[in-house]
């Protein structure tokens, strides 16, 4: 990380950009005059006052009334704690208000018949992780390619599993099958399938989620509704024969 990623990381934790060049140059001198801040950086010395008195009102410089007056930075220390703490009450805040706005001008008994769309790889295990963590009571999890099965789904399989939830891993890669002992895993109905096949995901019946491989991976899936209990059932359907095996 350079000085201008130091500088837009201060600015992402609420910092001006001009304090954010204040702090950085404080740190660089130690202790310091508005000329010599003005020296070190490009902010304009008309700027450097009004940065500076903002800087101390957060608890993040400290002055000496002098003449002229000098400036210093608290300790790293400090500092780290005081943008973390204000950082984390602005996300709070927010949240608050989001959890009270959520769902505001939804109907409660309009029926939802959504199919929600995700893209890249990261994001569609982040998904199927949520959508496991939510699950009461059976998960099915079919994947072809042992690299799609990253540890954080092993590992939020193995806790539903612990909590009762009833787990069946589908696959035909032999790596898939030597990661679990406590836990079924059985062969595609199918055999080997073809080199687009992604994940397929079905939680308590009524909750399902397929991806295709493509230059991103890339999913749909559906909760509660009548397209993901129908899709439900016709998953079900194919395992049936291969669990009986």
């Amino acid at each position: 990380m350079d000085e201008s990623d130091a500088i837009k990381a201060l600015s992402d934790l609420g910092l001006s950009n001009y304090e954010a060049k204040v702090f950085v140059a404080l740190q660089k001198l130690g202790t310091g005059t508005a000329r010599d801040i003005n020296s070190v950086t490009d902010v304009p010395r008309s700027q450097v006052y009004g940065a500076a008195e903002t800087l101390q009102e957060r608890g993040l410089v400290e002055l000496q009334q002098s003449k002229p007056i000098q400036y210093r930075p608290v300790s790293l220390e400090a500092a780290k704690s005081l943008l973390k703490e204000r950082f984390e009450r602005t996300q709070e805040r927010a949240f608050e208000y989001l959890e009270t706005a959520q769902n505001e001008f939804v109907d409660g008994d309009e029926e939802r018949e959504d199919v929600w769309s995700v893209d890249g790889r990261d994001a569609v295990s982040s998904r199927i992780e949520q959508l496991i963590e939510a699950a009461e009571s059976r998960i099915v999890f079919a994947v072809h390619d042992a690299s799609l099965f990253t540890r954080p789904l092993a590992d939020a399989l193995r806790e539903r599993a612990d909590a009762g939830v009833s787990i069946l891993v589908v696959s035909d890669d032999a790596d898939v099958h030597d990661r679990f002992d406590d836990v079924p895993v059985i062969e595609m109905p199918d055999g080997p399938a073809e080199h687009r096949a992604g994940r397929v995901l079905v939680i308590d019946g009524d909750t399902v989620l397929i991806s295709v491989l493509g230059d991103e991976e890339s999913a749909i899936w559906s909760s509660e509704t009548g397209f993901a209990a129908i899709l439900s059932q016709f998953i079900d359907a194919r395992l049936e024969g291969a669990t009986r095996n």
